[in-house]
């Protein structure tokens, strides 16, 4: 029996996991901004003031792309992420989310604006 908590964040090793089984396999989609995978620690903070523990997968100047335990509904959300010196605050409107192995979840969304860190 698991131990794991449904909405803990998932860790590098559950991303490398649900990246091999999805694969990059995904059809070409005309892009209008270079995507970079980028792993690093993140919240979501939902319109309801949930706050969801997640990864990023990729990040484009336009959009980024999440790991999450449990599904996501679309629309506005704030992502949290931190730098070693610095945490970054931004308006996203989550439009997918997707299921994948292991009860996780991806998601991606539009950059909206930047907030301000308080």
């Amino acid at each position: 029996m698991s131990t794991v908590d449904p909405w803990s964040r998932p860790t590098l090793e559950d991303l490398k996991l649900v990246l091999d089984n999805i694969g990059k396999s995904e059809p070409q989609h005309e892009r209008a901004a270079e995507r970079l995978d980028l792993s690093v620690p993140a919240e979501i903070v939902t319109a309801r003031g949930a706050t969801i523990p997640a990864m990023t997968r990729e990040i484009s100047r336009f959009g980024i792309g999440l790991l999450h335990r449990g599904c996501i509904s679309p629309g506005e959300v704030t992502v949290k992420m931190a730098s070693d010196t610095r945490e970054y605050k931004y308006l996203v409107k989550i439009e997918w989310t997707r299921p994948c192995s292991s009860g996780m979840f991806i998601s991606g969304g539009q950059f909206l604006g930047k907030l301000d860190s308080e």
